[in-house]
């Protein structure tokens, strides 16, 4: 296929990084002689406005595409920034109703989503799987309804509540960020104020609903519903999560004294830490979550906010352009 490559790039995504990757993959494309348009956010929010002018133009995505000839071009978004950007993005899609595959070159501090799904960080390859890709591949993600403030929307990675979110929270307020960005140590900027939060957050109480039973816990520490095994910048909080399987996994742990804290930390740095008496897993294709304490949120590694949560997901879909190479 004729491809026109729509480049949609966050400059300031991982404290100017993904401005640095914008600039070795347009140097691919004009090396290859690809045909690309640049479109580059200059405030928070602003891809929702430029994917709102493109979506007439993009094209939608079906197998008779691969039998198409002629000049007329496929025209495909790529996303160039961190989990938040492609975060805003395919909400923008799922929120106006249209399906389209997207594209994506990860240039954020977690870029948990590429891990995920096995899409490289480092842009030569990144360059070679979009390219090399003759139809996208079928990703499941997380479609939420919030009833309380009465928010929808689609999550990628993963929503939680608790103890991942207030690393959210403090991180993304922290100037440490940008220096650690600066010399390529972004994930090192969770792992920093992980100590902090583990001394912080409180237990507080939630119940689930998962396969039609309902469960209490009251002691929660952290609760993730997650599409992908991965958060905070490749922590495997939940290695059995699969993206391309049509299911939810939720992880709650109940906060242990210290010593146990250390152990499960030590079992998490070997992927042993599912078989901890304080680690709950979860699946199922559709969940509840109801807490009434209020806490702090984050979906796809954006702040929520702190506030109380009933949470029901499903699972729903988003076409993603790459190739397994």
């Amino acid at each position: 296929m004729n491809f026109h490559y729509h480049l949609l790039i966050n400059p300031a995504a991982g404290s100017g990084n993904a401005s640095k990757k914008a600039n070795q993959l347009i140097d691919l494309f004009d090396q290859h002689n690809y045909t690309y348009t640049p479109y580059y956010t200059t405030y928070a929010g602003e891809e929702k406005e430029i994917v709102a002018r493109l979506v007439n133009l993009l094209t939608p995505w079906d197998e008779e595409m691969l039998q198409r000839s002629g000049d007329e071009p496929y025209h495909l978004l790529i996303v160039i920034g961190g989990d938040g950007t492609l975060h805003q993005v395919v909400n923008q899609f799922y929120l106006t109703g249209i399906e389209l595959p997207v594209s994506y070159l990860p240039a954020g501090s977690g870029n948990d989503f590429a891990r995920g799904i096995g899409l490289s960080r480092q842009v030569e390859e990144a360059f070679k799987q979009i390219t090399a890709a003759s139809r996208p591949q079928k990703i499941n993600v997380l479609l939420y309804e919030e009833k309380i403030k009465e928010e929808y929307g689609l999550v990628l990675n993963n929503v939680g509540i608790g103890l991942d979110a207030l690393i959210v929270a403090t991180t993304n307020a922290s100037s440490s960020k940008k220096w650690l960005n600066k010399y390529k140590l972004g994930s090192a900027s969770y792992a920093l104020y992980l100590i902090k939060a583990l001394l912080t957050q409180k237990t507080f109480p939630i119940m689930i609903e998962v396969n039609g039973h309902q469960q209490e816990f009251n002691r929660t520490f952290l609760c993730t519903t997650t599409n992908i095994p991965y958060f905070g910048g490749g922590v495997p909080i939940a290695p059995m999560a699969d993206p391309k399987k049509e299911v939810i996994d939720l992880v709650i742990i109940e906060k242990p004294n210290i010593f146990a804290i250390v152990r499960l930390l030590l079992q998490l740095l070997r992927k042993k830490h599912t078989t901890n008496k304080h680690y709950c897993h979860f699946s199922s294709s559709r969940i509840r979550i109801v807490s009434v304490v209020p806490q702090h949120g984050q979906a796809d590694g954006e702040t929520l906010g702190q506030r109380s949560y009933d949470l029901y997901f499903s699972t729903g879909s988003q076409y993603i352009w790459y190739a397994d190479i």
